[in-house]
Formats: C-alpha cells, sequence, structure tokens
C-alpha cells in the first residue's frame, strides 16, 4: 500500500485516464507508470552500539538497491540521497560508509571487509524478493483482478523485474 501511495500521481495523458472506481484510481500511478519510487531504502546499522553509517535519504528508495553492486563491482561508490547524505566507498578490500558526508560534521564513519558487505546486500536482496513472493500470495487472494499487474508492478519497483 505505501509503494502505491508513493506513486500516486496525476496520471500523464500516455497513461490512460484514470479510473472511476477507489480501488482501480488508487492502482492507477502504480500499474501505469514507467519509473515507480519505493521510498526508503538500505539502514546500514551496529546492532551494538545502534549508531547509524547509511540512512536513506528522501530521495533514494528501494528501487536504488543495486546502488551498493556499484561500490562492490562498479565505479566503488555511491550514495544514498541528501539529509543525511550517506555514502558509501570502496577502499581496496574494504567499504567505508559515512553517515552524513556533507557539511562540517561529518557523520559517523565506518569501514568494513567488501565480503562482509556483500554478504549484508545479498541478504537484503533475499529479504525484498522473499517480501515480493509474500506479495504475490497476499494479492492473489485480496486483488485477484489486479494480482498479476500488482506482483509485476512491485517487482519493477523494487528492481526485481529482470532478475531471477
Amino acid at each position: 500500500m505505501r509503494i502505491a501511495a508513493c506513486n500516486d500521481f496525476e496520471p500523464e495523458e500516455e497513461h490512460g485516464p484514470c479510473p472511476t472506481d477507489p480501488l482501480g484510481s488508487f492502482l492507477h500511478g502504480l500499474l501505469t507508470m514507467p519509473d515507480l519510487f519505493a521510498a526508503g531504502g538500505f539502514r546500514v546499522t551496529d546492532n551494538a552500539t545502534g549508531t547509524v553509517f547509511v540512512d536513506p535519504g528522501c530521495c533514494n528508495g528501494l528501487e536504488t538497491w543495486r546502488d551498493w553492486l556499484e561500490v562492490l563491482d562498479g565505479t566503488g561508490y555511491s550514495s544514498f540521497g541528501h539529509d543525511p547524505f550517506s555514502v558509501a566507498e570502496r577502499l581496496g578490500d574494504g567499504v567505508r560508509l559515512t553517515f552524513d558526508a556533507h557539511g562540517t560534521d561529518v557523520g559517523p564513519v565506518i569501514e568494513l571487509p567488501t565480503d562482509q558487505v556483500r554478504r549484508l546486500v545479498t541478504g537484503a536482496e533475499q529479504d525484498v524478493r522473499h517480501f515480493l513472493g509474500l506479495v504475490g500470495t497476499w494479492a492473489e487472494r485480496q486483488l485477484p483482478a489486479h494480482a498479476a499487474a500488482v506482483t509485476a508492478a512491485l517487482a519493477r519497483a523494487l528492481d526485481l523485474a529482470s532478475t531471477p
């Protein structure tokens, strides 16, 4: 519901007229918008201290989770929105996470081995895939007429549409 609400924009002409029924109207943006937004993102917290090292900013959503792969296997850098401006940087065999890299008060910093970050990203991806599976089962029961379309749209919103 939250992802559908995040994409509940006034439809553009190319997406067709908005349905008049409440459910169709609510799902219209989710089912017709080509680029979907899934508010949130991956948060990295030290469970022992409660210190947050990455907190997704306002313009970073779950649809950008693959940015972590860019840190591990690509350019070696990614930022995760602003307010705060959390970043991850690949440094040799490690990844430096900085809570807020802008301004004069740089937030907490931690360096983790690349293998550990890869395990964390893989685990988070599995959680997102599991969520999508639960959505499919739920949608079949609760929204049978829209189940396939809603599940496909959420796969796109979570950047899982083209991967196994």
